[in-house]
């Protein structure tokens, strides 16, 4: 029997695994169970320690040098009571996941005799190898050094792996000379920068706070298969996703998996992820099937982007490492199978106060309106301007298979406000008194049933950036990417267009009251909503007639990653990034955006080969000995099938095409050796990508073909189904 049958056969009949819930905690009472929280650190620090690291955590101080030794010995006492024998600072290199190096709390107390320590110095800073990690030319082999320093705004946790138990550190990553090395500093700055634009409105509204910061709420798409059948695939073990593959005959076509029941299999992993989740800090929300067969979703409640973010990159380890616990496979690549849905990240992003105020709903008085108006302003003026950007920080050789199919935006950037947020900007644009209708109400004539209530607009799932409500959500990015990418683009496209509207209005403002900074206000909202009036589309943006009015209006509709990231270099994105990242920071980024595609890229095509000649090749030839075999016989009995040598003619023309495409692949891989750089990356973007896509598309001819016995990968209606 072989393997793919084995593993078929061996799936039906694994122990289902019953969990007593009657002896489970509630879910609350485990929240934050492995978290340094304030509500720890209020037990465990001195009052004036306390204080100070819960300022630090709102941004309004500096973590004082003294109090660092008695914040490390309060966590090493918190976590090693929890079982914790290693600490690790934590932080997110330009490979876009998180990495950790882990060191014990040993330390010599005599010749002979050790003890656990862990002090301040330990705690505010680590020292890991800068060079091993994409840098972009800013860091050379020769010049390893780089720091992890101590981010208090993020609470430290303690991870459970194996039969290891750690104290991890959320930290920022930043060279010897001191050039950011990691997402999370530009996030930061970004939210600072943000902070100080909007504290400024806020004071001209008359609306009190102390602070301001963005909020994140991001939903997990992903798709969970059986690992024994993951196994057996080369491309989904390495790659993450499937190479080759023909489609099932049933797919998502009766859209029969969107929120339907949950298997009992993966409803357990779920409970499993959530649990874990929820002692880690992390506030899952909800949980569902998605659309396409095995995809599901997670999706959290809001946080402050920075947390979220840290968060989200948490779930993902989480996710991947428990589905090995329940023999699947956990699957965060944006197109896994071709045919059917990708899968994003969809990140719901909002403005709110320190005082819990949501700053992009639109509210019920006068200066919250204004507030509204004027940030909904900078959210059009800054998309507009910087759309480019905001493509290049979706990009990934992974998304462009997702961009604009199976209910995934394309890659225009466009907005979508609703119908009644439509009505109101194009009254403010003709000088006439706009005003936000309330919500109506759904009579369905039932009497049983309560009236219902009726948002102001519907939904555009096809937009890639749709305000929502109270929120945008911006559904272009893909599952495997670290938000804090796409979010610090946003962040600093809204906040430039802030500072803009705020010194065009100041510059006309007499007098300091609301009905003063509202007169003074209105010509600059008008004119900015004129200029940003490209952005607003309310349609299909499936359909090919956008992309027809898209290129008509100006907008940016790059397909191919590799290409988007030309905006980094543009002088426009070194003007936004003033004082978050410097040119050659900023430069650094797009050298590891193309060196990360064409990597990328060059893995799929040597995989892509090696499957072919040593798994592929060898079952069609087989199939086709076998047909002219059946033939052969058939004719030495008087009888001659013509659809045996209809199949085996078109079998052998696709075995042919393929071995030929095959060669070509080889030699474009060989070429690709002597190029570096952007050189390599339009190569592998240009060339390599579109030359395995049609070695793909006769690949799956074959599988059609060949004898199911024969063929050694398991087929997409078990890789969907057999869950």
């Amino acid at each position: 029997m072989a393997q793919r049958d084995k593993a078929v056969a061996w799936i039906g009949k694994r122990r289902k695994e019953e969990t007593d819930l009657s002896t489970r905690s509630p879910p609350m009472t485990r929240f934050g169970g492995l978290v340094f929280s304030l509500q720890v650190m209020q037990k465990m620090l001195p009052r004036n320690v306390y204080e100070n690291v819960a300022a630090a955590i709102e941004g309004k101080e500096k973590i004082r040098p003294d109090h660092a030794d008695a914040i490390a010995v309060a966590m090493k006492e918190w976590a090693t009571a929890l079982g914790a024998t290693h600490f690790c600072h934590w932080f997110q290199p330009l490979t876009g996941m998180s990495a950790e190096k882990h060191d014990s709390f040993l330390h010599w107390c005599s010749a002979d005799q050790v003890i656990e320590k862990f002090d301040g110095a330990q705690l505010i800073q680590g020292e890991p190898d800068a060079s091993s990690f994409p840098s972009g030319g800013l860091r050379s082999t020769y010049e390893a050094r780089g720091y992890t320093g101590w981010d208090p705004a993020s609470f430290a946790f303690v991870w459970k792996g194996g039969d290891g138990i750690t104290l991890f550190i959320p930290s920022v990553f930043y060279s010897w000379n001191g050039d950011v090395l990691d997402h999370k500093i530009p996030l930061l700055r970004t939210d600072q920068r943000l902070n100080a634009a909007v504290l400024r409105l806020l004071s001209h509204a008359k609306i009190e706070a102390n602070s301001v910061y963005s909020t994140l709420g991001w939903e997990q798409e992903y798709f969970i298969i059986d690992r024994t059948l993951r196994d057996l695939r080369p491309d989904l073990m390495i790659g993450g996703r499937t190479l080759f593959g023909a489609p099932s005959p049933k797919g998502q076509e009766l859209e029969d998996h969107y929120f339907a029941a949950i298997k009992d299999r993966v409803l357990r992993y779920m409970k499993d992820v959530e649990d874990r989740a929820l002692e880690l800090g992390i506030p899952l929300k909800t949980r569902h099937n998605e659309v396409a067969p095995a995809q599901h979703e997670f999706a959290a409640f809001y946080e402050r982007s920075n947390v979220a973010v840290d968060h989200n990159l948490l779930l993902m380890e989480l996710m991947r490492q428990r589905a090995l616990q329940h023999d699947l496979a956990c699957l965060l690549h944006e197109k896994p199978f071709a045919g059917v849905n990708g899968s994003g990240k969809h990140n719901n992003w909002s403005l709110a106060t320190d005082r819990g105020v949501n700053l992009l709903d639109p509210g019920h008085t006068p200066e919250k309106s204004l507030v509204f108006l004027f940030l909904l302003t900078a959210v059009l003026q800054g998309v507009h301007r910087h759309a480019d950007l905001l493509r290049a920080s979706i990009g990934t050789a992974g998304n462009d298979f997702r961009l604009g199919a199976n209910e995934a935006p394309p890659a225009v950037i466009s907005i979508f406000l609703g119908e009644a947020l439509e009505r109101f900007l194009n009254d403010i644009e003709e000088g006439k008194e706009g005003a936000l209708r309330g919500k109506g109400k759904h009579d369905l004539k039932i009497p049983i049933l309560p009236d219902l209530p009726r948002d102001n607009t519907d939904r555009n799932r096809t937009s890639s950036f749709a305000f929502t409500g109270n929120k945008f959500e911006y559904r272009a990015v893909g599952s495997s990417a670290n938000c804090a990418v796409p979010m610090t683009v946003l962040g600093l496209a809204v906040a430039e267009a802030l500072e803009e509207l705020l010194a065009k209005t100041e510059k006309a403002l007499h007098g300091d009251s609301l009905n003063n900074f509202a007169e003074a206000a209105l010509p600059v909202i008008r004119e900015s909503l004129k200029g940003s009036r490209p952005i607003r589309f309310s349609g299909d943006n499936y359909s090919a007639a956008w992309a027809l009015e898209a290129k008509k209006r100006n907008l940016p509709n790059e397909s191919k990653s590799l290409h988007a990231f030309k905006a980094l270099e543009s002088p426009k994105a070194a003007k936004l990034f003033e004082g978050i990242l410097t040119p050659r920071e900023l430069q650094a980024r797009f050298e590891v955006q193309v060196e990360m595609y064409a990597k990328t890229v060059f893995i799929e095509a040597k995989l892509m080969l090696e499957m072919f000649f040593t798994q592929i090749f060898p079952a069609a030839m087989r199939s086709l000995g076998e047909i002219g075999r059946a033939h052969k016989s058939a004719k030495e009995g008087g009888f001659e099938p013509q659809a045996a040598l209809e199949i085996g003619k078109r079998l052998q023309k696709a075995i042919d095409a393929s071995g030929s495409l095959a060669q070509e692949l080889e030699q474009l891989l060989r070429q690709a050796e002597t190029l570096t750089g952007e050189d390599l990356g339009v190569h592998c973007c240009d060339q390599i990508v579109p030359k395995g896509m049609e070695l793909r598309g006769y690949v799956d001819q074959i599988e059609r073909l060949t004898d199911d016995s024969l063929w050694p990968l398991p087929k997409y209606r078990e890789l969907l189904f057999l869950v």
